[in-house]
Formats: structure tokens, C-alpha cells, sequence
């Protein structure tokens, strides 16, 4: 995509205007993001295997095993540049364990005719990445007659029901079930696991198919007691598309450090990793999500989760064009997100690569993992959804601002907008839109060029499925 330049938005006659209609602007309330529960001060960045297991055909030859892993993440470990930008999570979803019973403590063990959890953390820590592993809730039916380890007391008595997964459900009243979770949390960090992934969370998980219990959070809060009692640091990732009230968002940001934000974006079965109809699904979410919980506190405690980052392989794998991968990127970054990959690592082409690894885009990651993006609508500075949009990142304490542009183009029917503006469009953003004011020397992250001082606003022209991302700093 080439380089976008600003041009500035006002004449002087205009500028007055400007004035004026700055005071009906809303208030920017910059939004923050402090250390999470488990003690982190920033999103993982990683790789995990879903996306892979989901689609396979994007992946030949690719087995849910050890092997296969260890040759997706030891790209991780092999290629400088995804080591230094912060790439080291290698992170297994749903298969890895035994699926109908756990150890004789009724524990969760790894399958070993596909893993050796253990050893593969020895490899991993060897090469200086780190485990990541999936979890559901409850124990396993099977596993009722079973006694929890430390206790006189059998799985059955504490957990009952089935929740579809092979699985019951405690009764988080009871002592007992907090040991049972520290055994297993207790038993992962032995393995040397250092994130968990916990799925089927409710309120939330819609569409699950399973027969879930309405309300999961009392696992979450066990987890997390089960993590700090453990002696390892692990963080604890929550899934999928969480209620956002303030009731349960206080549960999931004083327990877990980031959480889905939507459902799972990827094509299922399809040969290709992502569609750009889900995609401004997954954009429009997050804005919901920010602007929600920020009416709580602008000072947040837990990062946003917004599913695998589809980016790294090409356009015919990925299933989006290049403009369209640039622009995922481009709002995980500005998000605040996780960071975690999921395309195909021994399959990166040069602008995946350079996507994932661009220095000053990683800055960025490293300046919103503090301030994470809000919308402010072009030409009203609301935060409603619209196609063609606005994001503004901080200002920070020096005066540091990230700021996206984007063109979504025509809704494909999950964008929330609802608008089909086609082809070029051009994008007026004012300061006052944006919340900020004064002089400012504008970067364009993506083309590395200065942009020169802009006191008013910004003006570009995008076509369907391009952003632009600036970094702001105080003239």
C-alpha cells in the first residue's frame, strides 16, 4: 500500500468553525491500561495452534502433535526478528489432553500419543519461548468416584451435571474445589506451562453448543487463585466473547489478564484462515467492548483478546487482501491486543513478516499495551460505528498519541455500520474529532516517513479495506 500523506484539514475560515464546533466535541477519556492480576504489563505475543487445527488445508502436511509444534514455534525461536519483537508464546489449543478423564486425582493430563507436555516445555524454555495450553471448564464425569489430591473428598460430591464437554460442574461453595484447581495449576507449572487458555467461559461463549452452565466466572477466579498460589508466573487468557457488564467485567479484569472480545474469526474448514466480513465483525466488537468498559474506569486492569492475529501468510492462504492484512494489524496493534499468530509460521511471506516485525509497529504495541484505542468518529469525534473511522490511542503523560484512520468499506453485514460507500474515499479527521489539540509532528508508521507538523487535523484518501497509522508526538 503506498504512503498516504495528510494534508492539512482547515483554511483559516474554517479553522473558526472548528472552534466553534470543538466545544460540542464529547471529552476525550483517555484510557489506560495498568498491570494485570497475575502481574503483567503487557498482551502476549505468540503463536497458537488453532487456526491451524481449524483450517487445515492452509497447512499441508501439518499433524496436531509434538513434531508439527515444534516446527511451527522453533520458527519463532529461529527468526530474529519475531524473537526480538516479544513473538516467544507457543500456545496449544483444544487436543493436547486426554478428552474423557483425568489422572487418578481426576487431574488434566497430556495425551501421550501426541505429547509430552514436559519436554516440550524443556525445548521451548531451551530455545526461549514459553507453553501455552488450553483448558474448559469442570472435571470429567468419568472422574466423579475420584479423589481430589490433599482431600478426603471425591470429585462428585463437589461437582455435578454435565455442561456437554464431558465435563460436570462445581459447586464453587465448596473448599474442595479451589484444591482441585490448585492440583492442576499446581501440576501444569511442574510441566513448566506459562499461559493458560480458558474457553467456554459464560456469561459469555454464545453459540457454544454445549449445555453450559449461565454462569462460569467462580472457575476463572479459581484459576486465578490456583495461579498465584502456584509459585510460577502464568498468565490466564479467558474465551470467548465475554459478557461486558460491569458486574462480570470486574470478575474477568480482577482475575484474568486478557479476555475474547468476540467469537472465533477464522473459516472454519475453509482454505483459507479469515474473511474480511468477520474481520469488521471483529473490529466492531472491540469498539463495543472499549467503550463499554470504559464507562467503569478508564483505568483497566485486563487487555482485550481479539481472537489470532491471520496476517503472516499470503493473500490466497490468509483469505483477505494485502491492504486488508495491513489493516488487521494495524487495529490489534492499536487495540492493545494479544499478539498471537495463527497463521501458518513456516509459510510467512516477506510482507507477513514484515507486518508482524516492523519496529516502529511494535512501538506501537509497546505504547498502547498503556493506552489502548477508542473511536471518535470523523466529523463528530462519537463512538459509534462507522465505515469510515476513526481511532485515537492516548494522549500519554509526554503528549504521544497513536492514531488510525481506516476505511472499512461496504458493510458485509456484521460490520455494524451498515453503510456501502465504494472504492476511494477521502477521510476528514479533525484535532477536535480526535479529543486532542496543539502541534503535533506526524509519522506514518507503516511507510517509516515523516509527515511533517500538523496543528489542525489530518486529511487522507483510503480505499475499501486500507487504514493508515500514525504516531503523534508534541511539536
Amino acid at each position: 500500500m503506498a504512503p498516504l500523506r495528510p494534508s492539512l484539514l482547515v483554511t483559516l475560515g474554517a479553522f473558526m468553525t472548528l472552534i466553534t464546533t470543538a466545544a460540542s466535541e464529547p471529552a476525550l477519556q483517555i484510557v489506560q491500561i495498568e498491570k494485570t492480576p497475575n502481574g503483567f504489563t503487557s498482551p502476549p505475543r505468540g503463536w497458537n495452534s488453532f487456526g491451524i487445527q481449524a483450517n487445515s488445508d492452509t497447512t499441508p502436511g501439518f499433524s496436531f502433535n509434538q513434531t508439527s509444534i515444534i516446527s511451527q514455534c522453533d520458527v519463532l525461536a529461529k527468526t530474529t526478528s519475531l524473537k526480538d519483537a516479544g513473538y516467544v508464546y507457543c500456545s496449544l489449543d483444544s487436543g493436547w489432553s486426554v478428552g474423557g478423564n483425568g489422572d487418578e486425582y481426576g487431574r488434566i493430563i497430556y495425551d501421550t500419543s501426541v505429547f509430552d507436555i514436559p519436554s516440550l516445555a524443556d525445548h521451548l524454555h531451551g530455545e526461549g519461548l514459553l507453553l501455552g495450553i488450553y483448558v474448559v471448564p469442570g472435571a470429567f464425569n468419568a472422574d466423579k468416584e475420584k479423589t481430589i489430591l490433599g482431600t478426603n473428598v471425591t470429585i462428585g460430591s463437589v461437582c455435578s451435571g454435565d455442561n456437554g464437554l464431558a465435563r460436570c460442574n462445581f459447586d464453587y461453595s465448596q473448599p474442595a474445589v479451589q484444591q482441585w484447581h490448585n492440583s492442576v495449576v499446581d501440576q501444569f507449572a511442574s510441566w513448566g506451562v506459562d499461559l493458560i487458555k480458558f474457553d467456554y467461559v459464560t456469561p459469555g461463549s454464545p453459540s457454544n453448543g454445549a449445555s453450559l452452565p449461565a454462569d462460569s466466572s467462580s472457575e476463572v477466579i479459581a484459576y486465578h487463585r490456583a495461579i498465584a498460589q502456584s509459585g510460577r508466573k502464568i498468565r490466564l487468557d479467558i474465551s470467548w466473547k465475554l459478557d461486558r457488564s460491569q458486574k462480570y467485567f470486574d470478575i474477568w479484569e480482577s482475575n484474568a489478564d486478557s479476555m475474547r472480545t468476540d467469537q472465533d474469526i477464522n473459516n472454519g474448514g475453509k482454505p483459507t484462515f479469515v474473511s474480511w466480513q468477520v474481520v469488521q465483525r471483529a473490529i466492531d466488537n472491540y469498539r463495543q467492548y472499549v467503550t463499554t468498559v470504559m464507562q467503569y474506569n478508564t483505568t483497566l486492569t485486563v487487555y482485550p483478546d481479539m481472537d489470532n492475529l491471520y496476517v503472516g501468510n499470503p493473500a490466497s492462504v490468509s483469505g483477505v487482501t494485502d491492504d486488508e492484512r495491513q489493516t488487521i494489524m494495524t487495529h490489534w496493534l492499536g487495540a492493545g491486543a494479544n499478539l498471537i499468530i495463527g497463521s501458518d509460521l513456516t509459510n510467512l511471506d516477506d510482507f507477513g513478516l514484515h507486518l508482524l516485525t516492523n519496529s516502529g509497529a511494535i512501538a506501537v504495541a509497546d505504547f498502547t499495551a498503556h493506552h489502548p484505542m477508542q473511536p471518535r468518529n470523523p466529523g463528530s469525534g462519537n463512538n459509534s460505528s462507522q465505515q469510515l473511522q476513526a481511532w485515537v490511542a492516548g494522549p500519554d503523560a509526554s503528549g504521544s498519541a497513536v492514531v488510525v484512520i481506516a476505511n472499512y468499506g461496504p458493510d458485509q453485514n456484521q460490520g455494524g455500520f451498515g453503510t456501502s460507500l465504494s472504492g476511494k474515499q477521502t477521510v476528514d479527521v479533525s484535532w477536535a474529532d480526535l479529543g486532542i489539540d496543539g502541534t503535533f509532528d506526524v509519522h506514518d508508521v507503516w511507510a517509516n516517513k515523516d509527515l511533517g507538523a500538523e496543528s489542525s487535523g489530518l486529511s487522507v484518501q483510503l480505499d475499501e479495506g486500507q487504514s493508515v497509522l500514525y504516531k503523534l508526538t508534541r511539536s
